[in-house]
């Protein structure tokens, strides 16, 4: 299973349009969205696969960003994603909150957990527990995304032109 990774979005359609194309090249089988989606517009562009929202702190109005994730028959997790995908366990959140991140990788609970928030993209293991941030697709240079192969956690990040 190939699983798309991206965040901080900050609603710049252009950017998410580029990391679309990318998905689709990549062969993804799902997306996870690790927060600051930044505009209701970001959600309907991930329609072609089962796609994990989180939100982060510059989402303002998570009311509105559930409305069109419902409606767009994805699936919203709050703040906070707990998931399994081809029998790995995945957490799912934005970063900002440092003690829900510290706990959520300390407690070795999960095979892998996503992460955005600092733009940065970057991967490494904690014990047994394969940490990753896909980048950004906005305020970052290069713009990336992730891919990872599950479930050997196999990860490739890819800039987006």
């Amino acid at each position: 299973m190939r699983i798309g990774v991206v965040s901080d979005t900050h609603g710049h359609l252009g950017n998410t349009r580029k990391a679309v194309d990318s998905l689709t090249d990549q062969g993804v089988d799902c997306v996870l969205h690790c927060g600051d989606v930044g505009s209701s517009e970001i959600v309907p562009l991930f329609g072609r696969w089962p796609t994990h929202f989180v939100f982060g702190n510059c989402d303002h109005d998570p009311a509105d960003l559930n409305e069109i994730i419902e409606l767009s028959e994805q699936t919203s997790h709050g703040e906070f994603g707990s998931i399994e995908l081809n029998g790995c366990r995945v957490a799912l959140l934005h970063g900002h909150d440092s003690r829900k991140f510290r706990e959520t990788i300390d407690s070795q609970e999960y095979d892998l957990v996503c992460y955005g928030h600092t733009h940065v993209p970057e991967h490494h293991y904690e014990g047994e527990t394969l940490v990753l941030n896909p980048g950004a697709l906005f305020r970052a240079n290069p713009h990336t995304i992730a891919i990872v192969e599950l479930p050997r956690l196999a990860v490739s990040h890819i800039e987006v032109a």
